[in-house]
């Protein structure tokens, strides 16, 4: 394509270090679509004739098709799918194949291909962020009244629910997909027709492969459309953010199945065993959504790397956004798929949860409450008078709910048989009715609002 300037060939490691066909060639879909609306555009203005534009778009097809059924025969020596797909054009219609980089480069045809690639992804993952959603849910719903320990520094706090759990990672989600909306209306603009990096002497009509396309419009400088990276980073960062809220819950997970823990079981769907221990269910997939994190940021921090020293215009370096955004989005996409298999298989055990809840004096708050509300003591009286208290439980290994009211009273005479009352974990959560709080019939609100929202596509 360019060896009219050169006189030798390159070195077959100047071949293997600038091929980009292993993994660009993901982007066929994308780069055939944007040379058929090329295509059409050029004949549109009188670029090319209507003739040409047809053997181009019936080329092109059948491309697609070869591509499609794996019949078509990449080769690396052609470096990239822009030249493999171009040459493949050649031999089925000619010289007229020789047209269709009219008024473009590969400079703007990567970015057009990444752009389409990026925003089809986005898509794909808002879907499966929704089916997410769906699952936890429908899991909060049957748990809103489960009780189980709410932790702070991973010490028992205050009893929630499962099912109000279960809903923050709901809202997670929501805020990723929000994210990816974002990113996605922000690079939904056309690079296509800026050529290499000046424009065109051509009378393009830009608008039209922008919406033949489905952008927005056509992005308003040559310079910026071929070498801006933006909509990857943005999108590298909403998957970031959303592979670490699927790792925190991942690790929680890992927590839950250990048999000490023993809050929810997985099936063998979802689990492994040992080579050598033949007792052992491990929870893989969880783990392995938590290490994939890794990777998924790991590409965002490459990217950022690579951009950070780059000047304007296009530099051979930008063929490293590719590769990383790919394997990111695929790890991310299993991710998403894996913690929604496993919210739908996991088994709560309730009452091993409910025992749980009670541990640490977690109804202490309560109590501190009751005073407040009761006997109108300013509430951080109410919390010393409520610390002495538990002081002497522990010290005598008695439940908070299990300690003579006559024990209490030597401590703080106007605590009354009423206050005993509050101190059980049901009594608890069901107090929590502010909004947001951890209260059934708050949970049960909210999962059904979810789900009446993710039902209608949102």
């Amino acid at each position: 394509m360019w060896g009219g300037r050169f006189r030798t060939s390159p070195d077959a490691v100047m071949e293997d270090i600038n091929a980009s066909i292993d993994f660009d060639r993901h982007l066929f879909r994308q780069d055939i679509a944007a040379s058929q609306a090329h295509a059409a555009m050029l004949a549109k203005q009188g670029i090319i004739t209507a003739d040409d534009a047809r053997k181009i778009a019936h080329g092109l097809d059948t491309i697609l098709s070869e591509i499609e059924s794996g019949r078509f025969k990449f080769k690396r020596a052609l470096e990239d799918i822009h030249m493999n797909v171009e040459s493949r054009l050649a031999e089925l219609i000619g010289p007229a194949a020789g047209r269709l980089h009219t008024a473009r480069s590969r400079n703007d045809q990567v970015a057009t291909d990444l752009r389409l690639w990026v925003r089809a992804t986005i898509d794909s993952v808002d879907q499966a962020l929704a089916g997410y959603q769906r699952a936890l849910a429908e899991k909060a719903l049957e748990h809103a009244a489960t009780v189980m320990p709410g932790f702070t520094h991973l010490q028992v706090a205050q009893p929630v629910t499962l099912g109000h759990h279960l809903l923050a990672y709901v809202e997670m989600a929501a805020r990723d997909r929000g994210r990816f909306a974002d990113a996605r209306k922000r690079g939904n603009f056309s690079p296509l027709g800026a050529a290499a990096l000046a424009g065109t002497a051509f009378p393009l009509d830009r608008a039209m492969t922008a919406k033949a396309l489905g952008f927005q419009a056509p992005m308003a400088n040559s310079l910026d459309a071929v070498s801006d990276r933006d909509f990857v980073l943005e999108a590298l960062a909403a998957a970031a953010i959303t592979a670490v809220h699927l790792s925190r819950f991942a690790e929680e997970i890992v927590i839950w199945c250990s048999p000490i823990v023993g809050f929810i079981s997985l099936s063998d769907r979802f689990t492994t065993g040992s080579s050598i221990m033949p007792q052992k269910r491990n929870p893989d997939a969880a783990e392995l959504v938590r290490a994939k994190s890794g990777r998924i940021v790991g590409a965002l921090e490459a990217l950022l790397i690579v951009l950070k020293g780059l000047p304007l215009a296009y530099q051979k370096d930008l063929q490293e956004d590719k590769e990383g955004v790919m394997d990111a989005f695929s790890a991310l996409t299993l991710s998403i798929a894996a913690m929604a298999g496993m919210v739908r298989d996991m088994t709560a055990d309730v009452a091993r949860m409910r025992q749980a809840a009670g541990t640490g004096y977690s109804t202490a708050t309560d109590l501190a409450d009751w005073l407040v509300r009761t006997h109108k003591l300013p509430f951080r009286e109410a919390h010393h008078v409520t610390a002495r208290i538990v002081a002497k439980a522990a010290s005598e290994n008695v439940p908070l709910d299990q300690m003579p009211l006559a024990a209490m009273q030597a401590m703080e005479k106007r605590i009354t048989k009423d206050a005993l009352a509050v101190l059980s974990v049901d009594a608890s959560v069901r107090s929590r009715a502010s909004y947001g709080g951890t209260a059934p019939k708050n949970v049960r609100r909210e999962a059904n609002r979810w789900l009446k929202t993710l039902a209608k596509g949102q």
